[in-house]
């Protein structure tokens, strides 16, 4: 049995009794015989319902924003905005889909031969319960738009979030089985990828799991893009604007409470403006308000659960243990749900789980520099690849340095990382690999099929 309970209140809102493996099988076949009709539609007829979805997201953005805080304790005002997001990506493929996916030709020595883009089938979403709405639409916006079908495993405390995103496809008309969701938990997972009619499989998640769906995917040669954990680290150079960079970091640190892969996590900071950047940063964080994530004064609201919260702890005593300094946190409130309070810590150093591991919550780790060339080797010195940001003064620099000094997927100069629909989203190292959102995106699940006419 698979639980929902809310984490600020701690009472269960709802349960979910496990399908087999014989069902979930069914749902599959069922998936894939309206994946054989959909294929053959058009553009223009995938682009109505998709633009129907994005209207009854909008339409029904109360109840949807609600269930997302309930389920997982997003601050309601950020599970507003999520519902927009997820509308804009349905309208952006909606728009967009029919020429990301037109016919490439290529002048070869044959009468003619171009490249066609056809859709791979049913495809397989392992989702997380952080963004429970975003992380599904931006994998099954452009997947039905490219003529996929989708079945959604997602995570066991947001089936609510599941089983909402389903009635909205159906809703908006797309065809009844076409994109559906599994109740099943993560041990399960090997025997639906190895599937036969599972084309390809996308998970977002923690490197464990990703290792783990590719592992299995490999094991029947099927595709896979993951987008896995990050330690994003933001670079204040000497030359920043320190009012605009303490802000954009704080408010990275801090959206979702702390629990995105692309939030800001490691600070790095030359040490001539370290004492300044450090007294404006933890004023930030200090202002900000934690409490009932249905209060929209609020800007900070439980974990999603306590197991979580209490892993984010340790990983903080730790390495207060190991030297760091807590400038501000850092201890478990009393109150009831699974709340952690914005943390500060300060002499981050090496073999610190501060320095070395994601820390998925709000809790900043602030390392100081001794000049740019050694701010760039800590940034550069993790085992993750997904986010990065620089602040600088100077742009064309910073664009330079964005481009040639950091290891990363995403590199944003003087502004947080965010995921764009016009943009391509993913990592590198054990962030993953594969991209999500913008042209890159729509084309991972497709077969991209060489025509030659003689």
């Amino acid at each position: 049995m698979l639980k929902s309970i809310n984490p600020a209140t701690e009472k269960e809102i709802n349960f979910y009794n496990e399908m087999t493996l014989e069902e979930s099988s069914s749902i599959i076949n069922s998936t894939h015989q309206s994946f054989l009709s959909w294929k053959e539609t058009s553009f223009q007829h995938r682009s109505l319902k998709m633009k129907n979805a994005a209207q009854i997201l909008r339409k029904k953005i109360r109840k949807y924003a609600e269930l997302m805080t309930r389920e997982m304790g997003k601050p309601i005002k950020q599970s507003y905005s999520e519902v927009e997001k997820c509308a804009w990506v349905c309208d952006y493929y909606a728009d967009n889909a029919e020429g990301f996916l037109q016919d490439e030709i290529i002048k070869t020595d044959a009468s003619k031969s171009f490249v066609s883009f056809q859709p791979l089938g049913v495809v397989l979403a392992v989702m997380p319960w952080n963004f429970p709405f975003w992380q599904v639409f931006r994998f099954a916006a452009p997947g039905l738009m490219a003529g996929n079908g989708c079945v959604l495993k997602h995570s066991s405390n947001v089936m609510g979030c599941a089983f909402a995103i389903e009635e909205i496809f159906k809703e908006a008309g797309f065809p009844e089985n076409l994109f559906r969701s599994l109740i099943l938990s993560s041990k399960n997972m090997k025997e639906v990828i190895e599937h036969p009619l599972i084309a390809a499989v996308t998970l977002t998640g923690s490197v464990p799991a990703g290792k783990a769906v590719a592992a299995a995917a490999g094991g029947v040669l099927k595709k896979t893009v993951l987008e896995l954990g990050g330690s994003d680290p933001y670079i204040i150079l000497e030359d920043s604007d320190l009012e605009l960079a303490a802000e954009a970091c704080v408010t990275s640190r801090l959206l979702n409470a702390g629990q995105s892969c692309i939030a800001a996590k490691r600070f790095i900071i030359h040490e001539n403006i370290y004492n300044e950047f450090e007294k404006l940063f933890v004023e930030k964080m200090k202002s900000k308000k934690m409490g009932d994530p249905m209060d929209e004064n609020n800007h900070i609201g439980p974990q999603a659960r306590k197991d979580l919260r209490d892993e984010l702890h340790e990983q903080v005593l730790e390495s207060i243990a190991k030297g760091a300094k807590v400038l501000l946190g850092g201890k478990i409130p009393e109150e009831k749900g699974a709340y952690y309070p914005p943390t500060v810590l300060s002499n981050v150093k090496p073999g610190m789980p501060a320095y070395e591991e994601e820390l998925f919550g709000p809790v900043a780790a602030l390392i100081k520099a001794k000049d740019e060339t050694d701010a760039f080797q800590i940034a550069n010195s993790t085992i993750f690849g997904l986010g990065a940001a620089i602040f600088t003064k100077d742009k064309k620099r910073g664009e330079q340095l964005a481009i040639e000094k950091l290891d990363a997927g995403c590199c944003f100069v003087n502004e947080f990382v965010k995921s764009d629909p016009r943009l391509p989203f993913g990592g590198i190292k054990e962030s993953g690999y594969g991209r999500e959102l913008s042209h890159y995106g729509i084309k991972e699940f497709v077969n991209i099929k060489t025509v030659y006419v003689k």
